[in-house]
């Protein structure tokens, strides 16, 4: 009996270590939803660099007595798999976000977002920004057009007086 709890307490340390640790983690109900389309859930999560686990409400309320986030324990009712997200915030949200449009019967309940409790219109607003990286491009973006427009304002300048000297000439 002791080693049974012994590994119950390992599995709470071990939720309690990625609530504190991941950027995003967040709460889903899949009832209704076919092996298939769980299967397929988890391989676009995978993808994304997010890891999607079943687990038991009273371990992840144990957690979350651990980490002082027990607002989150009002949304373990009824079945519960966690997406937790290591290194981006906006993958979970818009991979659980686009798959909950498609198929009614996945439910968003909530998450932790860096660290704060999040609510599940946060993290549908999470979902409608751009990636990491689209917004890498956007910034970089902001960052070249005053170049950009210098060197076209240059070239512009230096193109009427080359054609002002050939028409004197």
């Amino acid at each position: 009996m002791s080693a049974i709890i012994e590994k119950k307490k390992k599995i709470v340390a071990e939720i309690a270590e990625k609530l504190q640790d991941n950027k995003a983690t967040i709460l889903t109900d899949y009832r209704g939803l076919s092996v298939a389309q769980i299967n397929e859930l988890r391989k676009q999560l995978r993808e994304a660099g997010v890891e999607y686990q079943v687990l038991k409400n009273t371990m992840v309320r144990r957690a979350t007595a651990q980490t002082e986030l027990t607002e989150l324990d009002e949304h373990l009712v009824g079945p519960t798999a966690v997406a937790f997200s290591r290194e981006d915030v906006v993958a979970p949200a818009k991979v659980l976000n686009n798959f909950a449009k498609e198929n009614d019967e996945l439910e968003i309940k909530g998450g932790v977002i860096e660290g704060r409790v999040a609510t599940v219109d946060e993290i549908k607003e999470l979902a409608s920004l751009p990636s990491y990286e689209g917004l890498l491009s956007m910034l970089l973006s902001v960052l070249q057009a005053p170049m950009r427009n210098f060197a076209l304002a240059v070239n512009a300048v230096a193109e009427k007086d080359g054609d002002g000297e050939a028409a004197e000439a």
